[in-house]
């Protein structure tokens, strides 16, 4: 089994120019229009000449011509000089590069103990990002739409952007998101069910939103700025408050037929076993989340509750304890392990994915990728010498869930800019 430690802040474009997924022929699978194909192309190549743009859309050099006259007219992509030659002979070749000034996007991350958010401009670069602690017990709808109303005025004067340039924004939550609908069914940071959360923000903000679940949008950071961007098939699980799923088919989103697919977190591993706090039991996260482990480092090492501890001072007593040589927090990591090997065979099994990315807080907890937890995977997935993926390790910042916001955003964005006439 190929482990591969990464470590990602968030940057993971300075090692690979531009943004969103790098394909290989895509006018020859895409439906698209051939103006935002194009669009799409210089964007994820961020400095492209015209002869290879032609043959990345494979098509010819007088079709490009007119594509990009249309584009550099709608003042949303630019010529620039190339380096020159060697030997400095004859012009610099001269490449397209999307205008990063043609608007902005924000994304968003809505979580119990803090939101963050992201503004960038349409080339995908960071602006300014912005961060919101709150009451994880505050979960009414009207607490979280004042919380996402401040959030976005404090990102906008950091950035010291132009609300009126800002053409789309993305927000995750955790839970069960119907995307197309814009509805939120379940969150464990909001009440109700069904909250038509898109509308309400596009109300609230004046800015046309798009909403996805909180995991979607780290495997949407992966796609477009870290290690899915030439990838065509890839899966991220995230473990941090709950186990979340993101899975690329195809160099797209799978979301299912009612936008709620992959809820791996409520995958069952156990019949009649411990309580999830979605209310069912047995779920994979009821022993390998943040709140999974709480619980049994309450119960298992007698903590005294008088002292009132957070979630994450218990978590990192539980760690320091292990590394300690504590028998009974060794152990709560072991089973953790075991059933989260559980969970990675499921994906397998299911999905046969090229490369699975673990990311989330908790990867800095080893446990949940030791050599013994890979090895138990192993042993679990079906079919002897089938070649197991690539598992790598992503420990990004914390704003990568608001940059995936972000990149539903920008895509959105660039269908309504590259969609219009030219000025």
């Amino acid at each position: 089994m190929q482990i591969e430690m990464s470590h990602n802040d968030g940057e993971a474009e300075a090692r690979l120019a531009g943004c969103g997924p790098i394909r290989g022929q895509p006018h020859a699978e895409a439906s698209a229009p051939l103006l935002l194909l194009a669009y799409e192309v210089i964007r994820s190549a961020g400095l492209i000449a015209r002869v290879d743009l032609a043959r990345a859309l494979d098509v010819s050099p007088a079709t490009v011509t007119a594509v990009v006259s249309e584009l550099i007219g709608g003042a949303l992509v630019e010529e620039v000089e190339g380096t020159p030659r060697p030997g400095g002979r004859g012009r610099p070749p001269v490449s397209l590069r999307v205008c990063g000034g043609a608007g902005h996007v924000i994304g968003l991350k809505l979580a119990e103990f803090k939101h963050t958010a992201v503004i960038t401009d349409m080339a995908g670069n960071t602006v300014a990002s912005a961060t919101l602690s709150r009451d994880a017990q505050a979960r009414s709808l009207e607490v979280v739409l004042r919380e996402i109303d401040q959030l976005v005025r404090d990102v906008l004067a950091k950035a010291g952007v132009d609300p009126a340039s800002v053409l789309a924004l993305g927000a995750g939550l955790p839970g069960l998101v119907d995307h197309p609908e814009g509805l939120v069914l379940w969150s464990s940071v909001l009440e109700g069910e069904g909250v038509p959360l898109a509308r309400l923000l596009t109300e609230a903000t004046g800015i046309p939103t798009w909403i996805d679940n909180d995991t979607n949008l780290l495997t949407l950071a992966e796609l477009w700025f870290g290690r899915g961007r030439m990838a065509r098939d890839f899966a991220v699980v995230s473990i941090e408050q709950g186990v979340g799923m993101g899975l690329v088919l195809g160099q797209g989103l799978y979301r299912g037929a009612h936008s709620v697919a992959l809820e791996l977190g409520h995958t069952k591993v156990q019949l009649d076993g411990a309580l999830c706090r979605c209310g069912q039991r047995g779920c994979l996260e009821a022993y390998t989340s943040d709140y999974a482990l709480v619980r049994e480092a309450h119960t298992a090492l007698e903590l005294d509750s008088r002292l009132q501890l957070s979630p994450q001072m218990v978590l990192e007593s539980l760690h320091d304890r292990a590394k300690a040589g504590n028998e009974g927090a060794i152990s709560i990591f072991r089973r953790a392990g075991r059933y989260m090997a559980a969970g990675l065979a499921n994906v397998i099994n299911l999905f046969d994915p090229s490369l699975i990315i673990l990311s989330g807080e908790r990867m800095q907890y080893q446990y949940l990728y030791a050599d013994e937890v890979m090895r138990e995977m192993s042993g679990l997935i079906v079919g002897k010498g089938r070649k197991a993926p690539e598992v790598t390790v992503n420990t990004w910042g914390d704003l990568v869930w608001a940059r995936g916001a972000a990149a539903l955003a920008l895509d959105e964005a660039a269908q309504r800019l590259v969609g219009r006439p030219a000025a």
